[in-house]
């Protein structure tokens, strides 16, 4: 279009809209409050129908699929399961996509995502359930062999407790894990703090002590030993992690399979939680 036809149509805008949108000098040209205002709203707008454009134009041929998730659950859940992934789905690429703070899949072209809570905070998603939340303490065979093992909540007390501390995301403490124990906890002076889960548990596994395990993030280490449950109390908080989708937009067939992956997969390992509980 040439100049003259997009001022125009601006002009014609204007009048329709009954409003100014543009403060007009001799050499300058702003846009008024209500502009500004306009022209926010128009960017969202359009930026929305991009996505869906995009969305359209590739469904049934993309066969990269992203999932939004934190650290820990990509490195912890999902890398151990990335084998398994490429041999029942293996004409799809998945991308990991990890983030601090869980993000609006409504605003990112990501069709799915995992997050931990209640879904009833989420009104925007579709979500099925992957891993209940589940959380003891856990501390390595080389702490253990240094020190008796804790077989009560009150055996920690005097241990060194390691501390996660989430940024953004809500995330059970040893305040609550000692409360929902019955036992009055207060923290120590000197205490290791990290705000990363899986460097959390990097300390642990180097015998630095003892610190909060996720049953769900944990069930390898578990397993082989690396890790071992002390402290003899499990708090089950009632919620869970889920794998999430938006309701905005219909997923492609290759997120369809991949979420229909994941959610087997979740059942399968609470299947097998239950048979080794």
């Amino acid at each position: 279009m040439s100049q003259a036809a997009v001022s125009l149509a601006v002009r014609k805008l204007e009048d329709q809209l009954g409003v100014p949108l543009f403060h007009r000098e001799r050499r300058n040209v702003e846009l008024t409050d209500v502009g500004e205002r306009f022209h926010v709203d128009v960017t969202v707008g359009l930026s929305r129908i991009q996505r869906s454009a995009e969305d359209i134009r590739t469904k049934g041929r993309e066969s990269n699929v992203t999932l939004a998730a934190s650290t820990a659950f990509g490195s912890m859940w999902m890398l151990p399961r990335l084998a398994r992934l490429r041999a029942d789905l293996p004409d799809i690429d998945l991308r990991i996509q990890t983030s601090v703070r869980d993000l609006d899949l409504d605003e990112e072209p990501i069709p799915l995502g995992v997050r931990g809570g209640n879904p009833a905070n989420w009104p925007r998603y579709h979500c099925a359930m992957l891993a209940p939340e589940v959380v003891f303490p856990v501390a390595s065979p080389r702490f253990i062999e240094k020190r008796r093992r804790p077989e009560r909540p009150e055996d920690l007390l005097a241990l060194p407790l390691i501390h996660l501390e989430e940024p953004v995301r809500a995330a059970c403490d040893w305040s609550e894990w000692f409360a929902s124990a019955g036992v009055r906890y207060i923290p120590q002076p000197r205490r290791l703090t990290i705000n990363d889960y899986v460097l959390v548990m990097q300390a642990v596994l180097a015998g630095e002590g003892i610190a909060l395990g996720w049953q769900h993030l944990i069930e390898d280490q578990l397993r082989s030993g690396a890790l071992v449950a002390v402290g003899g109390h499990v708090l089950n908080t009632n919620m869970a992690f889920h794998v999430v989708w938006p309701r905005s937009r219909e997923l492609n067939a290759q997120a369809q399979r991949v979420r229909d992956w994941l959610i087997e997969e979740g059942r399968r390992s609470r299947d097998e939680a239950l048979r080794s509980a």
